[in-house]
């Protein structure tokens, strides 16, 4: 081998290092400064009398969106969940995409489901609807069944038949806690010019659930739901809350986020193939739309992140599953952020576009190249003899060491913050997992990252299925 070539690989590892080193940075920046979020955060708690608020007839009416595709296995506990909610003025609407499978049935007969009339408040364009359903056991209960158009769609439709100033959009397969919609509100209380909140996502599988409702926190038994608990705490509490200080939010999670019904049918609703585009990144696609339609317009705005409204999520428990998911989720975020890629170090877009579009679009959309790239010239280097004892630790400490202790840091704002877990034996598992991710299954996921880039820039389409085994009842409570 050429001394040219055993240079570009010696040389392509000190970008990798740089790379790590600085986005590693990042995570800890974020880190060390949702610590100190949370701390505050929790004192605001203490002030606030929740139960008063639940009863309060001030609050402003929510309309919850459910999509569901294919969702038989959860939709049933999903709207059950729902109909718990404690908020004093909110209705369901359930939006069937074209299922193929029994979920209208089943929804039909678990809630009493007839034909019933509603008229649309918007118009924005949707694959037809075939019929409008009302529940008779609980009026505020309503089912739209339409043709497939795929999820995006299916909001749109959602958000054509809302009545409310402000709607939650969340999936088929996520159960809300009875006080999240009272808790994510409260941004909008708080600041009339926020236009958007998220709340975080917790795995449930392993949980206990009764009737819609988790009611026996722990942490999922396999090794792979485990890893995934433990990415979401990393996400939600290190990442988001961090970002969220800076007033630099650009992602709510499909799974659970609460909008302002107004400016997201003026920004033309989420992104389809009738509007502004097909994306399988709907839920970050709409909210950086958001920001630019906000700045542009001079429009005074704020979209906020949440850290205690909780949805409960199924995870998938198979490789196969995981690898198609990670892959979607690179895609929309690659998509998203290439289709707006005229905000990237633009003034126009103050912080968004000089700091978090940036951020976002060089580490989490391309940074997948260089880590697989790092990873392979790292692996020839030592086979050729070429990396030095100092290069090894320098390339070890800031590809593994660094992220266990991050991961672990994680650990600690949950326990600082919300104790979820409650078992001690779940909490020193957690720990064990923030050590033993860093060594194959965090490269898993760059892999499947890194192919989800190369999805998006060939343009594929699709999301791929998603199987549901459904919330662990009856496994529950056997236990």
């Amino acid at each position: 081998m050429t001394g040219v070539v055993v240079f570009a690989i010696t040389a392509f590892n000190y970008v990798v290092i740089t790379y790590f080193v600085l986005l590693n940075t990042v995570y800890l920046i974020t880190s060390l400064i949702a610590f100190r979020e949370i701390r505050r955060y929790i004192r605001r708690l203490k002030s606030l009398d929740i139960g008063e608020f639940l009863l309060s007839a001030g609050v402003p009416p929510i309309t919850v969106i459910m999509p569901a595709y294919n969702e038989e296995a959860t939709c049933v506990e999903s709207t059950r969940s729902l109909l718990t909610l404690n908020y004093a003025n909110f209705e369901i609407v359930v939006v069937n995409d074209g299922s193929r499978d029994d979920t209208l049935a089943r929804l039909t007969q678990a809630f009493d489901l007839v034909p019933a009339a509603r008229l649309p408040t918007a118009d924005i364009a949707t694959a037809p609807v075939r019929r409008v359903y009302q529940s008779r056991r609980f009026l505020s209960l309503w089912v739209i069944d339409k043709e497939n158009g795929g999820k995006a769609d299916a909001l749109n439709t959602g958000l054509n038949h809302c009545q409310t100033p402000l709607f939650c959009a969340m999936d088929a397969d996520s159960l809300l806690e009875r006080d999240a919609l009272t808790r994510i509100v409260r941004p909008f209380l708080e600041n009339g010019d926020t236009i958007a909140a998220g709340g975080i996502i917790r795995i449930a599988n392993g949980c206990q659930v009764e009737a819609g409702v988790v009611t026996d926190v722990r942490l999922p038994r396999k090794l792979l739901p485990g890893f995934q608990a433990l990415e979401y705490l990393r996400a939600f509490l290190a990442g988001r809350m961090g970002w969220a200080a800076f007033d630099a939010t650009l992602i709510i999670s499909g799974a659970f986020g609460l909008f302002r019904r107004s400016i997201v049918v003026d920004a033309g609703g989420y992104a389809t193939a009738r509007t502004s585009g097909a994306t399988v990144g709907e839920d970050m696609e709409l909210v950086v739309r958001l920001h630019r339609h906000a700045r542009e317009r001079g429009i005074p705005y704020r979209i906020s992140f949440v850290p205690d409204p909780v949805a409960w999520t199924e995870c998938p428990e198979t490789l196969t599953v995981l690898a198609r998911q990670r892959d979607r989720w690179q895609r929309g975020m690659a998509e998203s952020l290439i289709r707006h890629r005229t905000m990237l170090f633009n003034r126009r877009y103050g912080r968004i576009g000089l700091l978090a579009f940036p951020y976002f679009y060089i580490f989490e959309t391309f940074g997948p190249l260089i880590e697989i790239g790092g990873y392979a010239t790292f692996v020839t280097a030592i086979l050729l003899g070429q990396a030095s004892m100092l290069f090894v630790v320098a390339f070890f400490a800031v590809a593994f060491v660094f992220g266990m202790v991050l991961s672990v840091a994680a650990v600690g704002l949950e326990e600082l913050g919300f104790r979820r877990y409650p078992r001690l034996g779940d909490l020193v598992r957690l720990f064990g997992l923030a050590v033993l991710e860093n060594l194959g299954y965090r490269q898993l996921t760059s892999w499947w990252r890194f192919r989800g880039l190369v999805s998006a820039l060939r343009r594929k389409t699709g999301w791929g299925d998603m199987a549901r085994r459904g919330f662990p009842v009856e496994a529950a409570r056997s236990r």
